[in-house]
């Protein structure tokens, strides 16, 4: 049993992080009917939507006819997003969410159900950081052959071009110099990495979740493949505000640094290189966004590397 379009409302946080231009208020207006489709499609009875969900997803609790708990997500398509469901298949349930079933071209997925209420970031820093690292090992396999996955180099590539759209954006003036550096770095990295490795690509503490079969899996995986400093990067820059709120942040930052390349076994260099280059995107996509709090933590957070 499936609820009809009408009865399905997107929420707030979801129609504004998607309805930024043409193509994101297209698809929200296609959305209630998209989701409705995927009850039908897998004879699913929808509970709840969760609200506010994702950023570009919006997320359905759902039991299947045997009224086992399952997921449903319908999530906007994007360079970044489109291979979620074949990096889930690859994991096959090893240290992320288990896919279930899948209608890629339409940004459909049904997942297990975790315990989407409790987040890695509901645990204290010090043991989430510790669990992070144990699981981001585990994600962290080959691409197998053939495989669908972006490059290092293609995503490189799209950030560099988003970052030089943003150089008019109020604020992004003054961190010009900053975004320079990062491309020029990451530029160099790029040409000097000799590892490839399957990706999560977005993998910080809001995105693990609480789980039956495991005590923590990852979800919302933007796959891609390349080396693991651009990947541990991101955990590097999640709750940025402890550290930039902190005496001493450059000094607060070089001892995270160290803590994640040291457990992970992955070259300091190479992860301050790679984590300056992604605070400066979040920095601008922050501004784009009109989230200048935001904006200001991760440039703040790139000026101290």
């Amino acid at each position: 049993m499936s609820e009809a379009p009408g009865q399905i409302t997107v929420p707030e946080w979801l129609a504004r992080s998607a309805g930024t231009d043409e193509e994101g208020r297209s698809w929200l207006a296609e959305l209630p009917a998209l989701v409705a489709d995927g009850l039908a499609r897998w004879d699913l009875t929808l509970e709840r939507v969760l609200d506010p969900g994702g950023s570009l997803s919006l997320i359905g609790y759902v039991h299947r006819d045997d009224l086992s708990p399952a997921v449903l997500k319908a999530g906007l398509v994007t360079a970044e997003t489109a291979q979620e469901h074949a990096a889930l298949t690859r994991w096959a349930g090893r240290g992320a969410v288990l896919l279930l079933a899948a209608d890629p071209a339409r940004g459909l997925l049904l997942l297990e159900r975790l315990h989407g209420d409790i987040p890695l970031r509901s645990l204290a820093e010090p043991k989430a950081m510790l669990e992070a690292t144990s699981l981001l090992h585990r994600l962290w396999v080959e691409p197998s052959e053939g495989h669908p996955f972006p490059t290092l180099a293609d995503r490189v590539a799209d950030t560099t071009d988003r970052l030089r759209r943003h150089d008019a954006l109020p604020g992004a003036t003054e961190a010009s110099a900053l975004v320079t550096e990062a491309v020029e770095t990451a530029a160099g990295l790029l040409g000097s990495a000799t590892e490839t490795f399957l990706l999560h690509g977005d993998f910080h503490h809001g995105n693990v979740m609480a789980a039956d079969r495991a005590p923590w899996l990852a979800i919302d995986p933007r796959p891609l493949t390349g080396e693991r400093a651009y990947d541990l990067a991101r955990l590097v820059l999640d709750r940025a505000d402890t550290l930039v709120g902190s005496p001493g942040v450059p000094a607060a930052v070089r001892r995270r640094l160290h803590q994640l390349g040291d457990a992970l076994e992955v070259d300091r260099e190479r992860l301050r290189g790679w984590t300056l280059f992604r605070a400066a995107d979040l920095g601008l996509r922050a501004l784009a966004a009109g989230r200048r709090e935001d904006a200001e933590l991760y440039l703040e957070f790139a000026g101290a590397l």
